[in-house]
């Protein structure tokens, strides 16, 4: 990677662009669909395995290429839907449908020996039914409709089935319940590792199977830019059952989902499904330690004030990823809408924000609720990222971003591709923009293209 010259002026410009107001009502939240096809099944998929798409398609009833758009009613978006300013809004549970087992089955066809006949199965208008695809192959003519309703009963974000409305969806009533413990079926709460065993690393959370992705991309924000901030403290209790109660300190500030300034008590019970043992939700990719779920359930008990060990997690679907940030290390949130800037202000925004290419203060990213630009891309729309920091190769400007599912990314012409040294190599870790962890590089007009708002905590 070839440096840019260093230029004070515009960086000192940059660092001067006044923020815009913070949003009202963010719900940005999309779910990972690896951790809900898990959290389906009951069991831990083997994703280096290319038969894994298919499981993970068929699971969620949901062509890869409609996985990604709020518009394309994909399930990872369960209990979402596409609202006004093409941002998304919380579906009222009386507009949720939950699939009975009946709806389940496979419907039947009957005998269908022309167009005509399909009428017979519902479809009244054959020709204003939508082609998905069409081909001649041999002399036949083959033809993939959508089906219409009421033969369409497949997953997606409005309909869902009882399964999914237990592992991703708030309820309110079960919200409301602050003394109330929450276990969702096939679940139950167990210590499964170390809070922390080593210092705290951008790729440590990995969201699950609910739509947080706001929270655990400003997890990953902090642990890079301002790792001090995630700190361990326990206590003894002289329980039988555990050794000591984690204290996690959050911040009241006045926008969003908030509560009071406080440390929160919880034990390092989380999540796991109870046959396998595989957490549905938030995890660390370094085996045997535990923060990210910590931190998750902290939050969660903190933000609804439950007073139990066991708070509902799905309450945590959709958010504001600038103010979690802010909710986590104490400082203010500013915000910069990508439509009123430059692409190359907001590379010098991130650049302002970094020391020897990377965030200094926590940052994130969060995509269009919906749009054309996101099919075939890699990149999900209503889908929070860190910002790891920024890169200048070849000319080009990029900033470096991170999947808080800690896979899928963008490859192409407008993405870097190699590693990308950050800081000291005797601290911190080089990031290589090789291979599915999540981790890219993407040019800064393709970031105004794709991403809707960026986010500081400083």
């Amino acid at each position: 990677m070839v440096d840019r010259p260093i230029n004070q002026p515009a960086a000192a410009a940059a660092a001067e662009i006044p923020a815009d107001p913070a949003p009202e009502s963010l719900y940005v939240g999309a779910i990972n669909p690896r951790a809900l096809t898990e959290a389906i099944l009951g069991k831990k998929i083997d994703w280096s395995d290319p038969a894994s798409t298919k499981i993970m398609t068929d699971t969620l009833e949901t062509d890869y290429n409609e996985l990604f758009d709020m518009k394309l009613n994909s399930p990872i978006y369960a209990g979402l839907k596409l609202g006004p300013n093409n941002m998304a809004v919380p579906l009222p549970l009386k507009e949720l449908k939950i699939l009975t087992p009946e709806d389940r089955l496979p419907p039947t066809l009957g005998t269908i020996h022309t167009v005509g006949d399909l009428k017979t199965v519902g479809v009244d208008n054959i020709a204003s039914v939508e082609v998905e695809h069409a081909f001649l192959k041999n002399g036949k003519l083959n033809l993939v409709l959508e089906a219409p309703s009421p033969l369409n009963k497949k997953i997606t974000n409005t309909s869902v089935t009882q399964q999914i409305l237990d592992i991703a969806i708030p309820v309110e009533t079960r919200a409301q319940s602050s003394n109330v413990s929450w276990t969702p079926p096939g679940n139950t709460w167990r210590d499964m590792g170390i809070m922390l065993e080593t210092a705290t690393d951008y790729d440590d959370p990995i969201q699950g199977a609910v739509g947080d992705c706001w929270l655990i991309a400003a997890l990953a924000a902090v642990a890079w830019a301002d790792p001090y901030s995630i700190v361990h403290r326990n206590r003894p209790t002289g329980l039988a059952e555990t050794d000591s109660v984690d204290s996690i300190q959050f911040y009241s500030k006045p926008t969003g989902r908030n509560a009071p300034t406080m440390m929160v008590e919880v034990t390092d019970k989380t999540l796991v499904n109870s046959s396998s043992l595989w957490p549905p939700y938030c995890r660390c990719s370094q085996p045997g330690e535990i923060w990210p779920q910590v931190y998750e359930k902290a939050f969660a008990k903190w933000s609804t004030q439950n007073t139990t060990d066991e708070p509902d997690i799905t309450t945590l679907s959709g958010g504001d990823p600038g103010w979690a940030m802010a909710q986590i290390n104490n400082k203010t949130a500013y915000y910069y809408d990508t439509a009123s800037h430059t692409p190359d202000q907001l590379w010098g925004i991130v650049r302002a924000n970094s020391l020897s290419y990377k965030t200094i203060s926590p940052m994130t990213a969060w995509t269009y609720g919906s749009g054309p630009q996101y099919q075939g891309s890699n990149i999900v729309a209503n889908h929070a990222y860190t910002i790891l920091g920024w890169a200048y190769d070849n000319g080009k400007e990029y900033i470096v971003l991170r999947n808080p599912w800690g896979f899928l990314e963008p490859t192409g012409l407008n993405t870097y591709q190699g590693l990308l040294t950050f800081f000291d190599n005797s601290f911190w870790l080089p990031i290589s923009t090789i291979g599915n962890d999540g981790v890219f590089a993407l040019e800064a007009p393709s970031f105004k293209l794709y991403y809707q708002t960026l986010a500081v905590a400083k």
